[in-house]
Parts: structure tokens; sequence; C-alpha cells
């Protein structure tokens, strides 16, 4: 996984890769201005408040989740975690699902897309209260699915995280309200499986 280094010493909110719209209807671009623009700035902002003084200062993001403890933690999770989330996502398209080597590493340890699919949303919907579910790789190229909860990262496990969805409320509450399954469901919509797969090479 390619690490985010931080500029002049600091951390900076990560530009998305499309429209602010381009998601609809499955994110809407009021709730991306405030998923994006409003919570992740935040983490931006505390985090690089927290970091003067640390002995933390100029490494990159992945190493400071490695290695800080607390609210620094959290911001830094909360930060690694969404810049991975929102750089995972194109325009809704119809039969959307891996290729090539993905696939059939999918298939290999789930026995199908539509099996990993299910059990996947599954993991969704019963993490109690907030954090964030991930497709992960360990160090053999094996898949696995994570509950994290809070800020946490596959990172924290040895893992290479490759495609995740945020069971925080304010990532759907917006367009979904309470109902986190319906979100779960849609978002396979939107998913960029080429970014992924390059994840895992």
């Amino acid at each position: 996984m390619k690490k985010t280094m931080p500029v002049e010493g600091q951390f900076e909110l990560m530009a998305l890769p499309y429209a602010a719209d381009a998601l609809e209807p499955v994110i809407s671009a009021n709730t991306l201005g405030f998923h994006h623009g409003k919570h992740l700035q935040a983490y931006v902002n505390n985090l690089n408040a927290a970091l003067p003084g640390s002995g933390l200062e100029g490494m990159p993001l992945e190493d400071v989740v490695m290695h800080a403890q607390g609210g620094m933690l959290n911001n830094a999770g909360q930060i690694l975690n969404h810049n991975l989330y929102f750089a995972q996502f194109m325009p809704p398209k119809a039969d959307n699902a891996p290729t090539g080597r993905l696939a059939k590493a999918i298939d290999s340890a789930f026995g199908s897309f539509e099996d990993f699919q299910e059990v996947f949303a599954e993991a969704g919907i019963k993490l109690f209260g907030s954090g964030w579910v991930w497709l992960s790789a360990d160090a053999e190229g094996h898949l696995k699915i994570t509950q994290e909860p809070n800020a946490s990262n596959p990172i924290l496990h040895g893992l290479r995280p490759l495609m995740t969805m945020d069971v925080w409320e304010h990532a759907y509450y917006l367009d979904y309200q309470n109902r986190r399954p319906a979100h779960l469901d849609a978002l396979w919509q939107i998913i960029n499986w080429n970014e992924v797969a390059s994840r895992y090479e």
C-alpha cells in the first residue's frame, strides 16, 4: 500500500477523484459534502494540531497509525480509513463485480462473489455501534473480512486493507436514516474494483 506522506510536516484533506454528485443516488452530494468536507477535514485538523511534540512528526500516515495512541490514533486512523474509502468509489455501475486475480481470490476464499457479498454485508450489519468492515489480504495474499470498531484499521493486525464500508452513521444517515443494510447493499454499485485490485497486486 502506497504510504500517505505529510505535506510540510502536516497532512491535508484528500482531493476526491470524482465530482461531488458522481456517486448519486448511492451517496448524495449532500452526504459527501458533510462526510468528506466536514468529518474528514475535522480529523485532519485534529491530527495536525496533535502532532507537534509527539515524536511522530514527518512520519507517513500509516506509520502514525501504527505508533500513535489515544486521540491521536483515533484521528490518524480515521484519516487513513476515509482516504481508502473515498478513493475506492466510481459512478454507479449495474452488475458491478471484480475481475481477474482478485475475482479468483474472492471465489477461492468465499465460494463466489455473491457469497462474499453476503458475508461482508452481514459483518457490516452486525458490527455494533460505529466502525468499519474491511476486505483485507494477509502476507500470503489470502483474503479476510474483518470488523474494525471506531477508527481501527487492518494494518494494526498485520493485514493489507483492500476495500471497506463505513458503518458510522454519518456515512449514510442523511440518505438512508437508520437503514444500514440498505446503505451497504447500495454501495456495491459504486465500488471501483480496478482500484481495489491495484491494492491487491
